[in-house]
């Protein structure tokens, strides 16, 4: 895509204004949001849009395109305003109802609602780790093409802010971004010395350049503000090859109104005066509001068709493909579609371990034949493999310079590990996954909650999920978190008894089209339960079903995982007594609420008693059990002991829990 000539000092200084005036006008009707940093940067993105990024609005998600990703996600209004000129689908109203009820321009971006919003940001670092995740995926889908056509070669444009390199996600994304040789991940870090409190200086002094030479990016410095020097670094930073690229630009904050350099232009309107005055200090119209001159939008519409040229050329490298047939066209088709088979479960069935084992040891034997299967499943664990059973077997890692596998080693970094796979789940391509204890799903909170609210396919496999895995003690012993993950809504948290159900828990998740999963499997070995004769695999992408029967049962004990086995025998001992008992295993509780009540009554028959086995907190299922019902579980820390005197000592022995149930 050539870059187009230089527009006169003149219309580029018009340009920025616009950038800057839309954004103080969209600020000062909401009576919300944050003016100053987009005021800052408005010619960096400037020379970003309209001299590097490749982009067809047209086609907002066409393969080929460059991405844009402004991890400071509370400077929304620059976006907003970048994308209405660039000729997205986002008119002029749409920038007048910023952070209104309904509209596609919410107080940060949101990569469902708005079109060429690449990545959901706002929870600072998220978005630059996120773009590591999505340069990675760019490197990843061209590896598997370059020999045929050139298809994947976008480049990731992004900008942080200083309270994104003061969250610890940044610097772990950061590190492994450089580790990987991403040379086409290029980031401003707007250094503007000012958060919310007042200058930077209060909390943070650190030379952030020097620390991102020290992980291995390619560092330069500039003034913010001057253009030539900005056009200058953006050439030197898309030139350099091997390694990641970080422009530091010393910025101002508000820059050109009384509240320039001052916390007061972060996080509030300037106020009807002070816009004034702003608006007067550089020959604005005051009115109308939201003034866009021609010229500055011609600007934009010659780079748009420059972008359409662009994607036209992307279309005869794809055709290069297609035309070549074979695997290669095959697997491009597989990868675009995300196909996975209609028939995964049935697949899966015939590989079904028939040996009693961990359910992450399950796991990661049906997880090889889904990889055979589909082939856009990529992922890795953060240093736990050997623990988490999610190697692909077969495959290399990628690395710097190599990325044709589909392991991923994310190190000790599970803030990052969660940002990076939404990245790669943002692209295309990919269905991606990232494993480590449960007990760390906390560090990766922040990026779960980020895929559910935006719809990702991200898989989040979570072994040793519950005071069972032992004598590593209770920091390393979950027990709120099955319920903290459920609580997130969109996330689906499937947690599987045995080798069957962990069958259907990867046919369920790999099926998932419209948010996360979690997979929650045990450290310590579980029986593989019986089935009644003529037992079909497909009720259990239900959610909950009757694992073990009894006619017109009078009591039905709810489980889950390792749970369902205790309940099991839990039933033989209250049949024996007398009692009809039925065992409902709750594979995927969220699922199960979706169903219709029908279905859920069936499984569940009104008026009957209900007993709840889970080795976590209790509190959620009072509400599924009732008054008269009875949650076995565990409100309190677990402690270092092996998992069989644990279960008796926290009352999940079958006897103990029988008599329990009988009062």
């Amino acid at each position: 895509m050539n870059q187009q000539a230089h527009d006169s000092p003149e219309l580029v200084k018009k340009a920025i204004h616009t950038i800057q005036m839309l954004a103080v006008d969209g600020v000062e009707k909401a009576k919300s949001g944050h003016p100053g940093t987009p005021m800052a940067l408005a010619g960096i993105a400037f020379e970003i849009f309209t001299k590097h990024l490749r982009y067809d609005p047209q086609d907002p998600s066409w393969p080929g395109r460059d991405r844009f990703i402004l991890s400071c996600g509370h400077a929304s209004m620059l976006l907003y305003g970048m994308l209405h000129l660039a000729g997205y689908d986002l008119p002029m109203e749409q920038l007048k109802q910023f952070r209104q009820f309904g509209s596609k321009t919410p107080g940060h971006p949101e990569s469902h609602l708005t079109a060429g919003v690449e990545t959901t940001t706002g929870p600072l670092g998220q978005g630059i780790a996120s773009a590591v995740g999505t340069a990675a995926s760019i490197k990843m889908l061209g590896a598997r093409f370059d020999d045929v056509a050139s298809i994947a070669t976008g480049r990731v444009f992004g900008i942080a802010s200083d309270g994104d390199m003061m969250e610890g996600v940044s610097g772990e994304a950061g590190s492994l971004a450089a580790h990987l040789g991403l040379d086409n991940l290029i980031f401003f870090y707007d250094d503007n010395k000012i958060t919310i409190d007042g200058k930077t200086e209060l909390a943070f002094s650190e030379d952030v350049g020097r620390r991102y030479e020290a992980y291995g990016w390619h560092v330069q410095h500039i003034d913010g503000h001057d253009q030539e020097q900005i056009r200058k670094a953006l050439d030197t930073a898309v030139s350099v090859t091997g390694k990641p690229k970080l422009i530091v630009a010393r910025t101002h904050i508000g820059i050109g109104s009384p509240k320039q350099d001052s916390e007061k232009a972060h996080g509030e309107p300037l106020g009807e005066k002070d816009v004034e005055a702003t608006k007067k200090a550089i020959g604005w119209p005051l009115e109308p509001t939201f003034f866009v001159p021609d010229e500055v939008r011609e600007i934009f519409t010659r780079r748009a068709e420059e972008g359409k040229a662009a994607h036209a050329a992307w279309k005869k490298e794809l055709e290069k493909l297609q035309k070549a047939g074979g695997e290669k066209a095959e697997l491009y088709r597989k990868l675009m579609a995300h196909e996975v088979p209609e028939n995964l479960l049935e697949e899966l069935v015939k590989v079904v371990p028939t040996k009693e084992g961990a359910t992450r040891a399950h796991s990661g034997a049906i997880e090889q034949r889904v990889a055979a299967l589909v082939p856009s499943l990529v992922g890795g664990s953060a240093d736990l493999n050997p623990s988490t059973k999610t190697l692909i077997e077969g495959s290399p890692a990628i690395g710097k310079g190599k990325f044709e596998g589909r392991n991923i080693h994310f190190g000790i970094r599970e803030h990052a590990m969660g940002a990076f796979v939404n990245g790669l789940a943002s692209s295309d391509g990919f269905i991606p996954f990232g494993s480590t204890f449960l007990i760390f799903s906390d560090y990766m909170r922040p990026a779960i909650r980020i895929a559910a609210l935006t719809h990702l396919r991200s898989l989040f496999i979570f072994t040793h999920d519950s005071i069972y895995l032992g004598e590593d003690g209770p920091t390393h012993q979950p027990v709120e978190h099955l319920w903290a993950l459920r609580l997130i809504p969109n996330v689906d948290v499937v947690r599987p008894c045995d080798a069957l159900e962990c069958a259907g828990a990867w046919a369920y998740a790999m099926q998932r089209k419209d948010g996360p999963t979690v997979l929650a499997l045990t450290r310590q070995k579980v029986a593989n339960i019986a089935r009644a004769e003529g037992f079909d695999p497909k009720v259990m992408l239900r959610g909950a079903y009757t694992i073990a029967d009894a006619s017109d049962p009078t009591l039905v004990i709810v489980a889950t995982g390792s749970e369902i086995e205790v309940a099991v025998a839990v039933k033989k001992i209250l049949d024996g007594e007398g009692q009809r008992v039925r065992v409902v295993s709750a594979l995927c509780w969220q699922q199960f609420e979706r169903e219709d009540a029908s279905y859920r009554d069936a499984v569940l028959p009104p008026g009957v008693r209900r007993v709840v086995i889970e080795a976590g907190v209790t509190y959620p299922w009072h509400a599924v059990v009732g008054e008269k019902g009875l949650v076995v579980g565990r409100d309190d820390f677990g402690a270092s002991a092996p998992d069989k005197v644990l279960q008796k000592e926290f009352g999940f022995l079958p006897e103990t829990v029988a008599a329990r149930i009988r009062g």
